[in-house]
């Protein structure tokens, strides 16, 4: 099992961008962080992410972070 199933957090970044039609690629360049490690994130294979990089994404997509991210427990 994964590390980001185990935790039971899931991220929902390509949501939010379709939603916006925003590219990963723009994002990226807004918020100041590689593509490649806004793809790791959007396909939940990030282990971390720093709360300047959420509050960046927050403010570039005009979302919340519960608009990215939701917990669902374990079976």
């Amino acid at each position: 099992m994964p590390p980001e199933e185990a935790a039971g957090i899931r991220v929902n970044l390509d949501k939010v961008l379709a939603e916006r039609g925003i590219t990963l690629t723009e994002l990226a360049q807004r918020v100041g962080v590689t593509v490649v490690n806004l793809s790791v994130l959007k396909n939940g294979r990030a282990r971390a992410i720093r709360f300047s990089t959420l509050a960046a994404l927050c403010r570039e997509l005009d979302c919340k972070p519960g608009d990215l991210l939701d917990y669902e427990e374990e079976e």
